[in-house]
């Protein structure tokens, strides 16, 4: 099962596809524009969100909000307690007072269990003794049910004592093949 998400060997982009030549790009275009005004540094909404690393969720547009309005904390998955120590921070320093726990349909997390990727890892460095004891101490936090991972992040959010007492938690799920977010909790 995991040996469908390993993504097959790319070539080498050539210089012209480079990641440092795309951002020089992206500064020649910007500089003929006007600066944007600063942005405060508290979110605007009082608002962090909780999602997944996944390429394809755009939370800013998917959620109509804008640069400064929320903090947005990505993990493989959206996994609250992966997310914890960003959230004692966003509310302790930055004034946060709500959390959407936001999924996504097709995310890699189902997957895979934490035994192959234990045993891909180890593989990939057979010899190292050091990896393999600390990739057998680590929880991928993988799960095989969307929604009820959803239900148990909130869970989790609202019965940890570093959350602030009194922060609204809800959690939705966003549908890649519709656009649409349903709200689950």
């Amino acid at each position: 099962m995991l040996s469908t998400i390993i993504p097959k060997a790319r070539p080498v982009l050539s210089n012209r596809r480079t990641i440092f030549n795309a951002i020089q790009r992206a500064r020649e275009k910007t500089k003929s524009e006007k600066p944007p005004p600063p942005v405060a540094i508290p979110p605007t909404k009082r608002l962090a969100i909780v999602t997944c690393m996944d390429a394809r969720i755009n939370p800013f547009e998917q959620l109509g909000i804008s640069k400064g309005e929320a903090h947005i904390i990505r993990n493989a998955g959206g996994m609250a307690k992966d997310a914890l120590r960003s959230l004692v921070i966003s509310q302790r320093l930055l004034g946060t007072r709500a959390i959407d726990v936001y999924h996504h349909t097709g995310c890699g997390m189902v997957t895979f269990k934490s035994p192959e990727l234990r045993r891909l890892v180890k593989w990939g460095s057979p010899d190292d003794p050091a990896c393999a004891e600390q990739i057998d101490s680590m929880d991928f936090l993988e799960f095989s049910d969307l929604e009820q991972s959803v239900k148990d992040d909130v869970n989790f959010l609202k019965e940890s004592p570093l959350i602030l007492k009194g922060t609204k938690i809800q959690g939705f799920i966003y549908h890649l093949e519709t656009g649409e977010a349903t709200r689950v909790i």
